[in-house]
């Protein structure tokens, strides 16, 4: 064991240590060493006591205004008020029956006051806050110690409030600051004006100035950026030693028959990204591939010319989907698409054709056994289903090529059973519309081989998007109920969408339950500005009786969610389809793939529990025809909040490349290595996926160098030791699945 991986309680004890385990994580002497300042504030700048937020822990650096001793009415003890000021705000600092501290807490003296904000009688205070005074009066030492420097201030927590942790990460730099190794080759620290990384930690730490923390910065941006991009690289080089078996469509087979049917010419996009999947699909190594397109740029058309060049080469191909009804839609829209090449061996088929099956969980027994039944004896050269496609009695002849649609809605776990079912690594094409922040983070890291499609088929239209302040402007919701009759009465169709269906059963049907959460994911994880004291999310149930009795009268309106009866979901989108229902009140079970050219209008209700990408992906189920699609984003949230600020930008553009940067600036990039994929855990400390973009393409050129020449880093075992300390045993598994 190396100095560095000392567990903390030889640096600073048993009860220290335990408080820093268990409010930050942080166990080891490199774990301190390693948690960075989240700011730095220079003496004499006062910190700005008007952005302070109800309930967050803070430090702040103030100065004292005014001292009082209030003694309490008609009972011993007293009430000690410090006011500090910040030179334009004042904050209250409150210590009961603890006078004694008048001595200290002295006007004009300036410190670190570190507690939860509160509030008393409509003003900010900190309630018995920790402090650390910073005045040359005072003879403090810390005031010697941050003389002419900056202060850092640390991420830290209500047990260990910046200044401690600070003591205690000065502690390790004196003690073991000449124990920090050198991942970086010392060529590559040349080539590109790299200090020492024990430099780094020093200057990071006890900066002397903006310079000292910029070159500090520059270097630790560094090492995040290489360590990764040698685990990709090590990851891509293993995956370019796998067998694979070619796909390579024959001519005059299955795909040249399905492209001479086309009523259509593909777009310069869609003949540029086939062309790419083609050459990976007849490599002798599997492919690994993302498709990012526009909502209605015609991913799942090159997804299919895709399963035919597999089926062309006698192999089977699978395209997995999130939702029974996105599955029952993909499989309605291939089959009408391949027509009899879809009926292969059957009565009427096509010699050249093959058979496409449906499997989900809901399916009747006969009809799931003849499905299970095709794919095993090869009849069915495409599959498409739900997770049931998973289950271990699902068997293949020949798997080839694995399909995954709108891949943020499967674990990778799930992916990988799926790619383990053929006797060779099937191909793996993954595709998004608007990419969740952690798989834009993936793919600037170069992880996956990229295919964009950013033209819009011919006869497309454009949608515009509104958002709706239904509690400052009610009169624009009515507006909103008046734009959809004025749709309809044009002989078109409407969405509503709601983020909660609103007959929850009881806690006695979990099975059931779970199984619509899987169904719908309508239970929104990113509730944006939600908060207990909100009123509950609307649900699909009381908004269309509502709408039934109300703006909507007279219409023909009809309901769709996860937990309704399969035969029920699928009637429903029959009718919907046929134009036999005016508008169809739903959760996110239409999010994606749902094709409905003559829906041109969608009302979302509570916008603002819904992501940017979610909000995007809903969206383009509008406008998929020849008429102009319409989008009203309703929101109760006031303008200038986090909430309205999200769903202004996706107002403001259609463009989903900018939706999924908008996405990462607010959600951060997620555990880049590992399954968090809500933004809250991150392997990335001072590294932005966004901001440095072009050190991580460098340091993936002189990564991908590195282990053409070392695969092992058996020459480097000190960036060895980095990358198995970034990479813990569940993130390095997670990296061998893919």
């Amino acid at each position: 064991m190396g100095a560095l991986d000392e567990p903390l309680t030889k640096l600073v004890g048993d009860r220290t240590a335990k408080v820093l385990a268990d409010s930050l994580k942080l166990r080891t002497v490199g774990d301190l060493l390693h948690h960075y300042p989240r700011r730095y504030v220079e003496r004499g700048q006062l910190t700005s006591l008007d952005e302070l937020e109800i309930d967050e822990h803070v430090t702040v650096l103030a100065r004292i205004e005014k001292v009082t001793l209030i003694p309490f009415r008609g009972r011993k003890g007293d009430r000690l008020e410090v006011v500090v000021t910040d030179g334009r705000s004042r904050l209250s600092l409150v210590f009961f029956n603890q006078g004694w501290r008048q001595k200290e807490l002295k006007s004009g003296a300036q410190g670190l006051f570190a507690g939860k904000v509160g509030v008393f009688n409509r003003s900010r205070q900190l309630v018995s806050p920790d402090y650390q005074l910073l005045d040359e009066e005072a003879g403090s030492d810390a005031a010697r110690q941050f003389a002419g420097r900056l202060i850092p201030v640390y991420g830290a927590s209500a047990q260990m409030p910046s200044w401690k942790l600070s003591i205690c990460i000065e502690t390790a730099l004196t003690k073991h600051l000449g124990d920090v190794g050198e991942p970086l080759p010392a060529e590559l620290r040349e080539r590109h004006g790299l200090i020492p990384l024990p430099e780094a930690l020093e200057l990071i730490h006890r900066p002397r100035g903006q310079a000292d923390r910029e070159l500090a910065q520059s270097r630790l941006r560094w090492d995040e950026a290489f360590v990764l991009q040698v685990a990709l690289a090590q990851r891509r080089a293993a995956e370019s030693a796998l067998p694979a078996v070619p796909r390579r469509a024959r001519a005059g087979g299955l795909l040249d028959a399905f492209d001479a049917r086309l009523p259509f010419t593909l777009t310069e996009g869609q003949q540029k990204v086939s062309a790419e999947i083609a050459a990976d699909l007849a490599s002798e190594h599997p492919m690994h591939r993302l498709l990012q397109g526009e909502v209605g740029s015609g991913k799942t058309l090159v997804a299919l010319r895709a399963m035919l060049a597999v089926v062309d080469a006698d192999g089977q191909a699978v395209l997995l989907a999130p939702t029974e009804v996105l599955a029952q839609q993909h499989h309605r829209s291939i089959v009408e698409m391949m027509g009899d090449l879809a009926e292969g061996g059957m009565l009427g088929g096509s010699d050249l054709g093959t058979r496409v099956v449906l499997l989900t969980g809901s399916m009747g027994v006969p009809a799931r056994r003849q499905a299970l039944l095709d794919m095993a004896c090869g009849d069915a050269g495409i599959a498409i289903g739900t997770h049931a496609l998973i289950e271990d009695k699902v068997q293949f002849q020949d798997l080839g090529l694995v399909v995954v649609d709108e891949q943020h809605r499967f674990g990778v776990e799930q992916r990988d059973a799926l790619r383990a079912k053929g006797e060779q690594p099937p191909h793996l094409l993954v595709m998004t519309a608007t990419p969740i922040p952690r798989t834009v983070a993936m793919t600037v890291f170069g992880d996956l081989e990229t295919s964009v499609l950013d033209q819009l088929p011919a006869g497309r239209s454009p949608i515009s998007t509104h958002v709706v302040p239904a509690l400052e402007k009610p009169n624009f919701l009515t507006r909103a109920w008046e734009r959809v009759r004025e749709e309809v009465a044009k002989g078109h169709q409407a969405y509503v969408v709601c983020p909660r269906i609103g007959d929850e059963e009881p806690a006695a049907e979990p099975k059931k339950k779970r199984k619509a959460a899987e169904e719908d994911l309508e239970d929104v994880a990113d509730a944006g500005a939600g908060s207990d004291e909100r009123r509950p999310p609307l649900s699909v149930v009381e908004t269309a009786g509502k709408l039934v009795e109300g703006p909507l009268q007279g219409l023909r309106v009809e309901i769709l969610h996860g937990r309704l009866a399969p035969e029920a979901k699928d009637e429903v989108m029959r009718r919907f389809t046929a134009g036999e229902v005016d508008v169809l009140v739903a959760t996110t079970v239409i999010e994606v793939g749902v094709n409905v050219p003559n829906s041109t209008a969608m009302v979302i209700m509570d916008a603002d529990r819904f992501g940017v990408s979610q909000l995007h992906q809903l969206r383009g189920r509008v406008g998929r025809g020849s008429a102009a699609g319409l989008c009203l984003l309703v929101s109760d949230m006031p303008a200038g909040s986090a909430a309205r600020a999200r769903l202004d930008a996706v107002a403001s553009t259609l463009d989903g490349f900018e939706l999924s940067r908008i996405d990462l600036e607010q959600r951060r990039e997620g555990d880049v290595l590992g399954q968090a994929q809500s933004g809250v855990k991150s392997s990335l400390k001072v590294l932005s996926v966004l901001e440095d973009e072009e050190v991580i393409l460098t340091a993936r050129t002189e990564a991908t160098r590195l282990v053409a020449e070392d695969r092992e880093l058996a020459a480097h075992p000190e960036l060895r030791t980095a990358l198995e300390s970034l990479l813990d045993e569940d993130r390095a598994a997670y990296m061998e699945k893919g």
